[in-house]
């Protein structure tokens, strides 16, 4: 039996059996060690992590979708379902965006392997 994720720094999830994770660090934990949910809720603002890079920079819900299509290619899965609840229109038509183009890009990639 799977489990669903839900991304968000400071919500809780509407209903009952989602597994939280509250910034990118957590997002990328949960599925590494736990495999891939069947469901993933993303946010898209995690203000309370900072990850050091050449400067310190804001990790937002869009680094945890790029980071899971990254995880899906290399492992050859396919990318779980998803919603995106975030209260940025901005953010949240990011990754709405960014995760159904890489859905099409993966079923185009199968049908290219099965020769269909």
């Amino acid at each position: 039996m799977g489990y669903k994720l839900y991304l968000d720094d400071r919500r809780e999830p509407k209903t009952e059996g989602w597994v939280i994770a509250r910034d990118y660090r957590s997002f990328v934990h949960v599925i590494t060690e736990g495999g891939l949910p069947e469901l993933i809720s993303f946010d898209h603002d995690l203000s309370d992590i900072h990850i050091k890079k050449s400067t310190y920079k804001e990790m937002t819900g869009y680094d945890c979708a790029k980071w899971l299509v990254n995880y899906c290619f290399d492992k050859n899965q396919d990318i779980p379902e998803f919603f995106v609840h975030s209260a940025n229109p901005v953010g949240a038509e990011n990754i709405q965006k960014f995760l159904d183009n890489a859905k099409k890009e993966q079923a185009k990639r199968k049908k290219d392997t099965n020769g269909k």
